[in-house]
């Protein structure tokens, strides 16, 4: 494949801004893109949290047309992605990036002007191009943030000479959240009011720029197959499944991949001791030490984690109705996560009532969690919904065997187990009720207890599973390549 000039446009992008899995494809996919001989680069914001002290800052202010607000100026400073030569741009506009938080305000809600500081970034990744000289064939998009990227180079740059040859690809890591905004916005977006319709823009009378995405980009990526069949459908499109059927033969599913550089347990520089397939002893080593920074007797009992952001689409409510039943089997759980405000009430109180069966620490801990995923028998995820999850691939990856609702990422990404022949990577389980999740967890348990061969098979197998981005990124450059066809054809 030619050489291909890829700029992500990402409203988070690890190691200088996380909140999810967004941030870790921004920081891990272009780097792999780039060892495929490709140039990819990144834009994003310069939130304060991003010390600029460290970043090069590119000698001209750069002018940003915001349709009837007018032209704002903003700084441009320049990193590279840690162990690599991709280069990072950064937006510095104080009056929307200087803030400690990246979405939401002290009480979680959305910042008010939430709606122009990502129209702002999606239109000044376009001005950038043009400043730089950098002359893009892909754009590269991710969530409702910068979709307008998308709908800006189909419209106001679609006659200009520096797009000549590009095509856009928007990835979807979460439809459930969709930028929707009071109509309004269209002034501030200034393509034209005639895209303010059912078919682009429009959705109950207010501006959706996710929905402008979908409609405007030359193609669609989910972050795994299941995925991309579950939006087209009411339960997991969120409102948008027709728009996104409209675009059916243009959606791909690619599982995403995990940074084996950060997530090996032989090299794991959170673990004090290492393993790998062929040794499984030093886990128990780890499972100990996990057990007393959790003050959990040493038993030697099935262990099963949880690592997760307590909300709904987690399935937390359900792992706290089964709780109790969870606990009456012979087991030991931990806990890690923060999110809505009961939980974290509510896990400290059984942590109270089961001391030498149940353990929770609200908030998150980096090196915490990886000590969980090395330490740990079982990892528990009841994901409503799951566009991609990562933490099945680390469990497996450190032989810590995945029980999961068969949704998105979980149902592509862990074998079920089966008792028969000993096959599997994990326990599945379909219908997010407590009942199914207790009995799973059962069989989860039964397995390590009385069939200890098979489990043991079931966490080499799982640790010998390739999660690396270098699939990824080659499904990616299919993707880009197709995407660049089919520009050419593409009419709105």
């Amino acid at each position: 494949m030619e050489k291909l000039n890829i700029l992500f446009v990402a409203s988070e992008c690890y190691p200088f801004a996380k909140t999810g899995g967004l941030a870790d494809v921004a920081g891990a996919l272009p780097k792999e893109l780039r060892k495929l001989g490709h140039d990819a680069r990144v834009v994003m914001p310069r939130y304060y949290g991003i010390d600029r002290d460290k970043l090069k800052k590119l000698p001209a202010p750069l002018g940003v047309p915001m349709g009837i607000i007018g032209e704002m100026w903003c700084g441009i400073y320049e990193g590279r992605l840690p162990n690599s030569d991709v280069k990072v741009y950064f937006v510095d506009y104080e009056l929307f990036y200087g803030r400690e938080s990246l979405y939401n305000d002290e009480n979680s809600a959305g910042f008010i002007d939430n709606d122009n500081r990502f129209v702002f970034l999606s239109r000044a990744a376009m001005q950038l191009c043009k400043a730089l000289d950098f002359r893009p064939h892909i754009l590269h998009t991710h969530d409702w943030h910068t979709s307008a990227a998308n709908l800006f180079l189909t419209t106001i740059y679609a006659n200009d000479e520096h797009f000549k040859r590009c095509a856009s690809i928007l990835t979807i890591h979460n439809m459930q959240y969709q930028g929707e905004f009071y109509s309004g916005l269209m002034n501030v977006l200034d393509v034209g009011w005639e895209h303010f319709n059912f078919r682009e823009v429009e959705m109950d009378d207010k501006v959706n720029l996710l929905k402008a995405g979908i409609t405007h980009a030359t193609m669609i990526s989910a972050v795994s197959p299941k995925y991309s069949q579950e939006i087209l459908t009411p339960e997991f499109g969120c409102g948008l499944d027709a728009a996104a059927q409209t675009r059916a033969n243009d959606l791909w599913g690619i599982l995403n991949g995990v940074d084996t550089d950060e997530w090996d347990p032989k090299t794991d520089r959170h673990l004090s001791v290492h393993y790998d397939a062929g040794d499984l002893t030093p886990k128990l080593t780890l499972k100990r030490e996990l057990q007393k920074e959790f003050n959990l007797p040493p038993r030697d009992v099935p262990l099963i984690a949880i690592v997760s952001r307590l909300v709904k689409q987690k399935g937390i409510d359900v792992a706290a109705e089964a709780i109790h039943d969870l606990l009456s089997m012979d087991i030991q759980m931990v806990l890690l996560g923060s999110g809505e405000v009961w939980t974290h009430f509510y896990f400290g109180d059984i942590a109270r009532f089961y001391p030498k069966r149940f353990a929770c620490k609200i908030g998150f801990d980096n090196a915490l969690s990886h000590r969980i995923e090395a330490g740990a028998d079982l990892f528990l995820m009841p994901s409503r919904f799951e566009p991609c999850g990562l933490n099945q691939m680390y469990s497996q990856l450190y032989g810590t065997l995945p029980i999961a609702h068969g949704v998105g990422g979980l149902e592509d990404s862990v074998q079920n187990y089966d008792e028969k022949t000993g096959e599997g990577t994990g326990f599945k389980f379909y219908g997010l009720t407590a009942k199914n999740l207790v009995n799973t967890v059962g069989w989860a348990v039964h397995t390590w207890y009385n069939k200890k061969d098979h489990f043991l098979t079931m966490q080499r197998r799982a640790m010998s599973l390739n999660y690396g981005w270098e699939r990824s990124a080659k499904t990616y450059e299919l993707l880009y390549k197709e995407a660049l066809r089919r520009a050419q054809k593409r009419l709105f």
